[in-house]
């Protein structure tokens, strides 16, 4: 009788320990600067302007900056790929995301945490749309001959985003180059060449 009651105590505690890790609903309609906020300020005219892809990814991401998508929990941006232009595979820590291809074809996917690291790979043309879990790490790459455009959202204003090379091989100070020869199982002189590139 005395474990059960233990038992029972023990799921009780449990359950009053819940962690929430999302951004909060919002306590207000919207939280603007002037609460007699004009109209524009729910307003963004910009998406149609490419972003800049003249980098060695040959992409680009302008976000939209607007204003009365404070505490919203929400964020917009347009993603430019010139032919074979990509994002580096990269995790959003605190968000999912939604992409949208408007013009073009784009191949994204995702991998799927421990044990089955099961990769799910879908190329999108253009009025597809496809979804990325919170947390997991993904890529995307422009796919075809001619230049595509990308709409993407996340669920959060400050969804983090963590490339996996530059987050590892660009670490300041360094990780240590002996231990990451032995987990990536490579030569420590390729770890050191990695670490030497410029990943910022």
């Amino acid at each position: 009788m005395a474990g059960v009651v233990v038992l029972f105590c023990t799921l009780a505690l449990n359950l009053l320990c819940l962690a929430l890790a999302f951004d909060p609903s919002p306590l207000q309609d919207f939280c603007v600067f002037d609460a007699n906020s004009p109209a524009d300020d729910f307003f963004y005219s910009g998406l149609h302007l490419p972003a800049n892809t003249s980098n060695p990814y040959r992409a680009g991401l302008k976000a939209a900056r607007i204003p009365g998508l404070n505490g919203q929990g929400l964020t917009l941006a347009r993603l430019d790929f010139l032919p074979n232009g990509f994002i580096p595979p990269h995790y959003h820590p605190r968000a999912a995301e939604i992409l949208t291809v408007l013009e073009g074809s784009l191949e994204v996917g995702f991998v799927t945490s421990y044990p089955n690291y099961k990769h799910y790979p879908k190329v999108l043309n253009k009025g597809d749309a496809f979804v990325v879990p919170v947390g997991l790490v993904h890529y995307q790459r422009g796919v075809g001959n001619a230049n595509t455009v990308v709409l993407s959202a996340v669920n959060s204003q400050n969804a983090g985003i963590v490339e996996v090379a530059a987050g590892i091989f660009g670490a300041k100070p360094v990780i240590d180059s002996n231990y990451l020869a032995n987990a990536f199982r490579l030569n420590k002189g390729i770890v050191e060449q990695l670490q030497s590139k410029p990943w910022s």
